[in-house]
């Protein structure tokens, strides 16, 4: 079975169909070409041109549906107060080049340990904690002009 489009998310549909589940680690989610095998052991190939997300429906037929899950993994939470913290610590993960998801109060980035006491040794509210990584925005390449380092 080929999947090469999202046919919608599970949260917006009511059904009585059979939940076939493809689980996805959060670095996958982007990757336009994927072989995966589903809860039930059935293999599938994953081809679509926009990112996946959890609860996305890539496959339906009169039975079942096959439903993207988005793995748990190990993440920084860090909490904040202002917009100037917030500043802050969005400039501290942008040059650690990090993928980041932006939240009302805060930000979640993937866990490393030495990350992790870097922000605390910054003086950020950061915790170790396992959730879905899902609704990230990557770190975009970039120069600096008149200096002769690379990343």
């Amino acid at each position: 079975m080929i999947c090469d489009k999202i046919l919608g998310n599970i949260k917006d549909r009511d059904t009585d169909k059979t939940l076939r589940r493809v689980r996805l680690e959060w670095f996958e989610r982007k990757k336009k070409l994927l072989r995966k095998t589903l809860d039930d052991g059935e293999e599938i190939g994953i081809r679509c041109a926009e990112p996946l997300s959890d609860g996305d429906i890539i496959f339906e037929d009169g039975a079942s549906l096959v439903v993207v899950c988005v793995l748990p993994c190990d993440l920084i939470e860090t909490r904040v107060d202002t917009m100037r913290e917030m500043g802050r610590l969005c400039l501290e993960l942008g040059n650690r080049h990090l993928p980041v998801a932006i939240e009302d109060g805060g930000a979640r980035c993937p866990y490393d340990a030495p990350t992790l006491e870097y922000l605390k040794k910054r003086g950020f509210s950061s915790r170790k904690i396992r959730a879905c990584f899902d609704g990230y925005i990557e770190c975009a390449a970039h120069s600096h002009e008149g200096h002769d380092h690379g990343h």
